[in-house]
Parts: C-alpha cells; sequence; structure tokens
C-alpha cells in the first residue's frame, strides 16, 4: 500500500471507531459515494401540507454533493403539473389489492433527481395528499401509501430503475414507514432511517386490511404492525426500520416519555436504549433573507428598525388592521388543536387591552377558523385573519410582526419560529420539542412552561416589557438576526447516520 493509501486507511479507521463520518468529508471521498432514495409525500417544489414539504425539498439538496440522493414522491396532479417531461423508467407489479404502476424520472433545474410514482386510480386527484378538499381522509389511504411504500423498497432494490438501486432508504413519517418492513418481510437487508416528523399521525387501520396490503399474519403482534388491535403503520416503521430519527433532539426525549409518546413510549425507549433513536434539528431554507427578499415593502437588516416598521405598517394595511405604534402579534400556522390556536383565540382580549394587536395567516380545522374569524369580527382593526397561505404573504408578515405566537400543545421542530427570528420577530414559544432548542429564552424570544393560557399570558406580559424598552427590544432583535439555522449541520448529522447505517451492513 503506498503512503497516500495508509493514509485514506488510517483516516477510514478512526472514522469506523468513532462512527463519526461528516457528509463534507465524505463528497471529498467520492469512491465511497453512497446512493439514498428519500421517500416523502410532500415536496415544496410542488406539493406542500406542512414542514414534511419543507424539509424534503431542503434535505436531500443539503445532501446531495455527498449521497447520491433521489427523491420518490406520489404522481399527484401537482407533481405532474410541476414535471410535465417525465421520463418512463420501470413498470412495477401490482401485489395484493395494489395496482400496477409506472415509475417516472424527473430532473429538478438544480439537477436533483425525483422519481415521481405513477397510478392515477391513487393519486391524480383534488384534495391535499391526504384527503379531500373538505378535510376527510382518503379512505384508501392504507392502499395508497402500502403502494408507494412497496415501490420504495423495489426502486432501492433495482428493480424498478435498472440503472440505480440504493444503498439506504431515508422514509418519512407514516405513509411511507412500510419501507422497511416490505423489505424485512422480503429477506432483504437494505438499511432503512425512518425521520417521525410528528408522532400524533400514526396512520392506523383495521386488522382486516392487512391481507389487501400484502403483510404476512405473522407480523399482526406486538413485535411488527398491531397497535390495540389495529395495523400501524407508524409502529411498524419504528419497529422494522434500522435506524429512527425525529426533528430535535428535546422531541426525540419527549416521545420516550408516556406524556408525549402516543402509546408508542414503550418501543421508543427500547430504540433509544440500543442507540436507534436521534433527535437532529431541521434547518431552513437560508435564501430567506431579509436583506434581500424582494416580497418586502423595505428590506432591512439588523439594526435598521425604521425599515422593519415600514414592513409593520404594510402588514397592518394587509391584514385590515389600524394604524398603532403597539406591539404586532402574529400567527402563521395551520389552524390545528396541536398549534395551541384556542389559546390564541382566549387570549386576544387580554392583548387588545394591552394595545397590541393580532394578525393570523394560516388554514386548518373550520371549527378554529370560524372562532378566529368570529374573534376578528368582534375585535375590528385590532385582530384580523387571513384563511389560507401563500409564501410571499408569509414572509411579510414574519418580516412586519414583532412577536410571533406558537402555543403549541407539542411541537416535533417547528420552522416558524426560524423563519421569524432571522426577521428579528421574537417567538413566544410553548418549551416543548423543537420550540425549546430552536429560541432561547430571554435572549432571542420567551418562552413559557405550560400549555395553558395563563402561561401563554405571562410569555405575553414579558414582551410587552421588552417591547417598552427600546435598548432591550433591539438587542433581543439583534441576537434573533444572528441566529443560524442551516441545512449545512443537519445533512452533516443525517451524513454520519447514513454512513453508519451501511456501515453496519
Amino acid at each position: 500500500m503506498d503512503g497516500h493509501g495508509e493514509t485514506r486507511a488510517r483516516t477510514q479507521a478512526r472514522e469506523d471507531e468513532t462512527g463519526v463520518v461528516c457528509a463534507s468529508r465524505v463528497a471529498a471521498r467520492a469512491s465511497l459515494k453512497r446512493s439514498v432514495l428519500f421517500v416523502t409525500t410532500e415536496m415544496a417544489d410542488c406539493v406542500k401540507v406542512g414542514g414534511l414539504g419543507e424539509v424534503s425539498a431542503a434535505l436531500p439538496r443539503a445532501l446531495a454533493g455527498a449521497f447520491d440522493v433521489r427523491v420518490l414522491i406520489p404522481g399527484y396532479c401537482e407533481t405532474l403539473a410541476a414535471h410535465p417531461d417525465l421520463e418512463i423508467v420501470g413498470a412495477l407489479p401490482a401485489f395484493a389489492d395494489a395496482p400496477a404502476c409506472r415509475l417516472a424520472r424527473a430532473r429538478a433545474p438544480d439537477g436533483l433527481v425525483v422519481y415521481v410514482l405513477l397510478a392515477p386510480s391513487l393519486y391524480e386527484r383534488g384534495g391535499t395528499p391526504y384527503g379531500d378538499a373538505a378535510g376527510q381522509d382518503w379512505p384508501d389511504n392504507d392502499l395508497r401509501f402500502a403502494r408507494l411504500s412497496m415501490a420504495a423498497a423495489l426502486i432501492a432494490l433495482g428493480e424498478a430503475d435498472p440503472s440505480w438501486s440504493a444503498d439506504l432508504v431515508h422514509a418519512n413519517d407514516w405513509p411511507s414507514a412500510l419501507v422497511a418492513a416490505y423489505l424485512r418481510w422480503m429477506g432483504k437487508r437494505t438499511p432503512t432511517v425512518l425521520t417521525v416528523h410528528n408522532l400524533a399521525y400514526q396512520g392506523l387501520f383495521p386488522y382486516e386490511r392487512m391481507q389487501r396490503l400484502g403483510m404476512p399474519d405473522s407480523a399482526f403482534q406486538m413485535d411488527g404492525v398491531e397497535f390495540y388491535d389495529q395495523i400501524s403503520f407508524l409502529k411498524a416503521g419504528l419497529f422494522y426500520a434500522d435506524h429512527i430519527t425525529t426533528v430535535s433532539a428535546n422531541y426525540a426525549r419527549e416521545i420516550t416519555t408516556p406524556a408525549m409518546g402516543c402509546g408508542l413510549d414503550g418501543l421508543l425507549r427500547r430504540r433509544a436504549s440500543e442507540g436507534r433513536l436521534t433527535g437532529i434539528v431541521n434547518g431552513i431554507d437560508e435564501s430567506w433573507d431579509p436583506a434581500v427578499e424582494p416580497a418586502l415593502a423595505a428590506r432591512f437588516e439588523a439594526g435598521d428598525w425604521g425599515a422593519k416598521r415600514v414592513n409593520a405598517d404594510a402588514m397592518r394595511s394587509d391584514f385590515g388592521l389600524a394604524v398603532s405604534k403597539g406591539p404586532l402579534f402574529a400567527v402563521v400556522s395551520r389552524l390545528v388543536h396541536q398549534k395551541g390556536v384556542d389559546f390564541v383565540i382566549e387570549a386576544a382580549d387580554e392583548i387588545v387591552r394591552g394595545g397590541g394587536q393580532i394578525a393570523v395567516l394560516g388554514r386548518g380545522e373550520p371549527r378554529l377558523e370560524q372562532a378566529l374569524t368570529k374573534t376578528a369580527a368582534r375585535l375590528p382593526g385590532s385582530v384580523s385573519v387571513h384563511v389560507g397561505y401563500d409564501e410571499a404573504r408569509a414572509r411579510r408578515v414574519y418580516a412586519g410582526a414583532d412577536f410571533l405566537l406558537m402555543p403549541s400543545r407539542f411541537e416535533p421542530c417547528g420552522l416558524t419560529q426560524m423563519f421569524a427570528q432571522k426577521a428579528g420577530t421574537l417567538p413566544i414559544v410553548h418549551r416543548t420539542g423543537g420550540l425549546a432548542d430552536t429560541v432561547e429564552d430571554g435572549v432571542t424570544g420567551f418562552q413559557f412552561a405550560a400549555p395553558t393560557l395563563q402561561s401563554l399570558l405571562g410569555g405575553v406580559a414579558r414582551a410587552f416589557t421588552v417591547f417598552g424598552s427600546r435598548q432591550r427590544l433591539s438587542r433581543m432583535r439583534r441576537n434573533a438576526m444572528a441566529r443560524r439555522f442551516s441545512w449545512r449541520r443537519s445533512a452533516e448529522d443525517y451524513g454520519a447516520l447514513y454512513m453508519r447505517s451501511v456501515g453496519n451492513r
């Protein structure tokens, strides 16, 4: 072996001993570049319901220099519209009650390869990836996402696109959690990583569906897919995957407790004790920068608070709020119970009495949308609600607001608190999950201890106090804008995990 070879061998040995391989170092060793199939039901390029869409658009790209990463997503109407020039690369046979389908390949403008699963009867529908326009889950979601998971397994094995196979499969949440199970049931040992973005959504279906999903009878047990006499897609993934990740370190700890484990805490404690549960905080798109953002009324950097006030005035005008010198609170969120929207509604009168205003942007449960709309009608000029979402308006809200309200009952990671800090808007958050990991209490925002109205109002009172002190407000805004939430660090952590998982095979 020559000197260079000995050096490489010693370097590899040290990395094997520590189990740490940074993605940047992997990129430098092209001979070790591994192939990864990233399986998702959302991707911000074409369809997004929540944070998963942002992750699926950003993380594969952050990893692309170090790994041959390809994304697999169902062929929704939105997916097909975003990729009009699809190349058919393979056909997948029917299995159990799932129809045969075709596999197409597209290439994003930046070169990222996206596989699109073409099964019109399953995916070409209105509504969202998970349900109809009224918010009701599709009754055949078990079949729709079992088809996706089986397709992912066959792609990984090189049985769909003859020119490519995967060294590792990275699945996301319950809709693709069965990838690990199908590979195991087929006797294959391709490593799998499952990321839990929200443990509360588990993919529960009646036991009677097992045969139509191609599940062996032997899998219906505690160490398998059974969860209180039902099939749980997520539990199957947690049991069969080689490694589990969540989207923040704090959430990884929380889900091993009975209070936050959604009935799966015992299995998750076991995975954690085996060293197979890791929390890796999400990043955000670093292109979000109020100094260059074209959607803003005025661009600004830290310290240019006059320009931030211009954005506040423009935001008030957009939302129909009265001219005011008081603090402007914002909510940018899915309007669902988890997010503590009911606490915001209950706190509205107190905030308005204190001289504050509230602007809400989001959509979700009809009852909460209606309750917010009634609150706005009762407090005109002080509370305003835009039911819906668009990215440009969200960025204007981040830039214009003084404070962001996030009283989530639980929050695996959260992204809006990161976007807000980049614009000097201080989050007021329940101390849970990724909110605790990404907001520094009293430095870049405010944490409160319990998911209750009184606890939230305690955080709001601290915000009012800081707003009354120009010096403290400026200091906290500067601190917040100095925070970095790059995907680079997350990609390095995932890269290390991928290499350990592949190395264990």
